[in-house]
C-alpha cells in the first residue's frame, strides 16, 4: 500500500546539464515551477550533472527513502550526446548502490526523439523567435551548443529543416562549440547569398556563455535579431510532461 503522504503520479525529476552561471540553475527550476504548475499534484525537482547541486543521485535516494517506488527522469538535453549515453546512466545505476530500491524511467531527451521533431519544441522557437522578430526575416541561424557527435549533430539539422518548413525560409545551423560553423560565419554566409533580415533562433535550454557568445557573434555579423533561450516556456513544459507520459505509457 502507498503510503499516504505520497502522490498517486511518480515523482518527476529534471536533469539538467549544469554551468557555472547562475542563471542557468535558475532557469531549470524557473522549468520545474512550470511542469509542476501545469501538473498539479505531481512532484517535480531539478537536479543538475554538473557545477549546481543536487545531482540526480541524491536527489533519487532522497525519494527513495521517503517511499516513493517510483520516479521518471527527464534529461533536459537537446540531443542525446554523451551525457544522455553515458552521464545518465551512471548517476541511475549509482542509486541502487545502498539505500531503499526506486524504480526509474528515463524519458527520451527534449530534441527529436525517433527521428521526429516534437511540434512543442518548434512552437517554443517560434514563439521566441516572434519576440525579437516581430518584423520578420529572411532567413535564419539555429544557434546550438555543440557535439562532436555526428548522431547528434543530424539531431539538430533535423530540427533546422523543421523549423525552415513551417516558417518558410531557408535554415542554416551554427554551433557555439565543437564543431563549426559558428553563428556569426552562419549569419555572414546567409547575408551573403542575399539574405537581407537574418534572424538567429536560440537551441538551449538556458542562458549561459554559450548563448551570450552566440548573441555576440551574430550581432557583429549583422543579424536583425537573437531570441532567447527557452527555459520556462509553456510549450517546453508540456514538452517534459509528454515525455514523461510516453515513458510511462
Amino acid at each position: 500500500m502507498r503510503p499516504a503522504h505520497l502522490s498517486a503520479d511518480p515523482p518527476v525529476v529534471l536533469v539538467a546539464h549544469g554551468s557555472r552561471d547562475s542563471r542557468a540553475a535558475e532557469a531549470t527550476r524557473a522549468l520545474a515551477r512550470a511542469v509542476a504548475a501545469a501538473r498539479p499534484g505531481t512532484t517535480v525537482l531539478p537536479s543538475w550533472l554538473d557545477h549546481t547541486e543536487p545531482g540526480p543521485t541524491a536527489v533519487l535516494r532522497d525519494l527513495a527513502a521517503a517511499g516513493h517506488p517510483r520516479a521518471v527522469l527527464v534529461p533536459l538535453l537537446l540531443t542525446a550526446a554523451y551525457h544522455r549515453r553515458v552521464d545518465i546512466p551512471a548517476a541511475v545505476a549509482a542509486v541502487g548502490q545502498g539505500g531503499p530500491a526506486i524504480d526509474v524511467r528515463v524519458t527520451d531527451v527534449l530534441g527529436p526523439a525517433d527521428g521526429r521533431v516534437d511540434g512543442a519544441l518548434l512552437g517554443g522557437l517560434r514563439r521566441r523567435l516572434a519576440e525579437v522578430a516581430p518584423g520578420g526575416y529572411d532567413a535564419l541561424v539555429l544557434a546550438a551548443a555543440g557535439t562532436r557527435d555526428s548522431r547528434a549533430r543530424g539531431s539538430v539539422g533535423r530540427v533546422a529543416a523543421a523549423l525552415s518548413a513551417e516558417l518558410g525560409v531557408h535554415c542554416r545551423v551554427s554551433y557555439a562549440s565543437a564543431a563549426p560553423p559558428g553563428a556569426g560565419v552562419a549569419v555572414a554566409k546567409l547575408r551573403a547569398g542575399g539574405a537581407r533580415r537574418v534572424a538567429v533562433a536560440a537551441y538551449f535550454l538556458a542562458p549561459g556563455l554559450f548563448h551570450d557568445a552566440v548573441r555576440a557573434g551574430a550581432g557583429a555579423a549583422g543579424a536583425v535579431a537573437v531570441a532567447d533561450p527557452l527555459t520556462d516556456l509553456p510549450e517546453l513544459a508540456d514538452l517534459v510532461l509528454r515525455r514523461v507520459d510516453a515513458r510511462l505509457g
